[in-house]
Formats: C-alpha cells, sequence, structure tokens
C-alpha cells in the first residue's frame, strides 16, 4: 500500500467536459493502480457522470479489484473512440487537434436546426455502448459507490441526482444530454438535460451527513477540467464568433460549481474557527464541515489551450493522448500532494474559487 496501512477513504467530484472526460479517466487510472485509496461517493456530471458509472460497475463486477474497475474504464473509452465518431470528423495534427471542415460544417447545421429536425428518430449509438460497457442491474443491486450523477430538468432547470439503487441507462444518458446535438431524455415523465447545466458537479452530497449513519470520507477530491480562466492575465478577451460562444458556454456551465465550491470552502473555514467546545456542542453537518478536508486535480495546463471543438472529438488517439495527461497529472499529485491526503487539506477553496 505504498506506506499506508490501509486505503484512505476519498469521495470524488468529477466535472464533464465531452470528450475531455477522457483525461478523467487516466486519472483515475492512476488513482486506480495506486494501491492508496478506498472510493467512498462520487459525483459526476455528464462525462463525469459516465466515468463514475462505469468505475462503480467495474469495481462491483471484480469485487472492489482495482485493476477490473481500470480494464472497464479503458474498455469504455475505447468503445467511445471507436464506435462514436467517424474518420472524418478528426482534423489537425496530434499537436493541435480539432474538427475536420466537414465535421465543422455538420456542427454549424446545429444552430439552425434542432436535434428533433436533424436526428427525428433521436439515434444514439452512446446508449448502446452504455449498454455493453455497464451491467446496470448489478449496480443498482451492489454498487460499492454511492453515485451523484446529475441532471438538469429541461422544464424548470432544477438539479437532480440519481442514486446507485436506482441509476438506469436513460438516467445516464440524460446526465450527457447535450439538448443541440440530441433529445432530452425521458425520465420518471419528465425532460432532462445534461447535468452540468445545474451542477458540474454537485458538491454538497459529498458533504452533507449521511442519511443512513454510514462513515464518509473525509478527503474530497475534486477533478476539474473546465478551465477557470480563459487566458493568462493581460490577454486579450475572445473576439470570434466561436470563441464567444465557446467561452461563455464554459462560463455558464462551471457558475454554479464555482459558487458552491467557494461557499463550501468558506463554510469549513467557519466551522474549523469555533472553538473545540462550539464544535462539540454542533449539530452533525457542523461537525462534518470541520472534518472535510479538500484536494484538487485541475487540468488547467493541458485542457486550457485545446480548442472548445475538441470536447466532441471522440476520436480514440486523441482520448489516449488525454488519458495520458490526466494519468501523469494524477501521478504528480500522488508524489506530492496526496501526503497530505487524510491530514489536511491541499487547496483552500475560497482562494482558489474566489
Amino acid at each position: 500500500m505504498n506506506g499506508f496501512r490501509k486505503p484512505v477513504r476519498l469521495s470524488l467530484a468529477l466535472q464533464g467536459g465531452g470528450a475531455h472526460g477522457a483525461y478523467t479517466w487516466g486519472v483515475l487510472d492512476a488513482l486506480l493502480a495506486d494501491g492508496r485509496w478506498a472510493f467512498d461517493a462520487v459525483s459526476g456530471s455528464s462525462a463525469g457522470a459516465l466515468n463514475a458509472i462505469v468505475l462503480a460497475d467495474g469495481l462491483a463486477r471484480g469485487g472492489g479489484d482495482p485493476d477490473v474497475a481500470r480494464a472497464a474504464l479503458a474498455a469504455f473509452w475505447a468503445e467511445v473512440g471507436t464506435v462514436l465518431p467517424f474518420e472524418w470528423f478528426a482534423g489537425g495534427d496530434p499537436d493541435q487537434p480539432g474538427l475536420a471542415p466537414m465535421a465543422r460544417v455538420a456542427l454549424q447545421w446545429t444552430q439552425l436546426l434542432s436535434p428533433y429536425q436533424l436526428n427525428p428518430l433521436g439515434l444514439n449509438p452512446l446508449r448502446e455502448l452504455l449498454l455493453r460497457c455497464v451491467d446496470f442491474e448489478r449496480l443498482r443491486a451492489a454498487s460499492p459507490l454511492r453515485l451523484h450523477i446529475a441532471a438538469t430538468s429541461a422544464r424548470t432547470g432544477a438539479l437532480r441526482l440519481f442514486r446507485e439503487h436506482e441509476l438506469t441507462v436513460d438516467m445516464a444518458m440524460a446526465s450527457a444530454c447535450l439538448p443541440t446535438l440530441h433529445h432530452a431524455v425521458e425520465v420518471d415523465g419528465e425532460a432532462w438535460w445534461d447535468g452540468g447545466y445545474s451542477a458540474n458537479p454537485a458538491l454538497s452530497p459529498l458533504v452533507e451527513p449521511s442519511p443512513d449513519g454510514r462513515p464518509q470520507a473525509d478527503d474530497l477530491l475534486i477533478v476539474m477540467l473546465s478551465p477557470l480562466a480563459y487566458a493568462a492575465p493581460g490577454a486579450k478577451a475572445p473576439t470570434s464568433v466561436a470563441e464567444i460562444r465557446a467561452r461563455a458556454a464554459e462560463i455558464a456551465f462551471n457558475a454554479t460549481f464555482r459558487c458552491e465550491a467557494a461557499q463550501l470552502g468558506a463554510a469549513c473555514d467557519a466551522a474549523a474557527a469555533e472553538s473545540w467546545l462550539a464544535a462539540r456542542l454542533a449539530g452533525p453537518r457542523q461537525r462534518r464541515l470541520c472534518r472535510l478536508r479538500w484536494h484538487l486535480i485541475d487540468a488547467q495546463d493541458a485542457l486550457a489551450p485545446l480548442a472548445s471543438e475538441t470536447k466532441l472529438l471522440a476520436h480514440r488517439p486523441f482520448l489516449e493522448k488525454l488519458h495520458g495527461l490526466g494519468h501523469a497529472r494524477a501521478q504528480l499529485w500522488q508524489e506530492g500532494d496526496a501526503a497530505r491526503v487524510g491530514k489536511s487539506s491541499t487547496v483552500h477553496l475560497p482562494t482558489w474559487f474566489a
């Protein structure tokens, strides 16, 4: 266990980001290979939700064996890179990937016509892919992880968190449903869109005391894909139509998450500043806030230089490159900040998300 007597319990918050979710695959692969961590709860939106579901199913299939979970994630992303794209979809070179010209033309049509016009049958190969890769019945019966899978009501904009004991393929599809590309996914008579619109991802369910009284991880690791800054200080703001649209979407997808992270971090600071007696007399939530330790693996350096359109680039060589970048970043974190897991936070949320 690399010097640890037993695995350290760790909960995960996994952001969405389309094909950039392969970076999170790399992070999870490195964490699973290390052997120091025992995952508790996972909150995810969109691609983060799919990573969480495949991770949980792999652990369930292997009886907790991390190597089986690693293989499950690798198989899922291999299928994403093989089944979803067409060769003409990828353009550019390995150092500057992007969509091919024909793909850009096709994408422009989504700004003029809805998916109900372009794809009246609502075909989405991701559904069959998920059914091949994930045993949802097994997951509902015996998920080793507490899952919080975010989706957004198309009618009200409200957040819903689907749990492991109820999870279906439609719920997974709902969390990853971009309404400009796919039909809304109906669950319980309600139409649902991508969870990133209302939480990318939700942090509160990892913080709140468990209603069933089960022990919870006090260390929470955020895997953040969306760059906080568009560019370095002093750089020009986006000027082209494509850049403005992409940056506006990034800000919208991050707004709720940034606000929640800053507020929870401030609440943890306030709880920690209370006297010993006040902490002892406080309720379960306040006592939990005192115990929480926050950690962060961010993809700013790796993903910020990439064009926003690469989130649609489900091309296997590109996905494998992102996996390598995520794996290397997680290895770096494990060689440094991870030594403080179980002892103290390695990121101050109010400062980071100010």
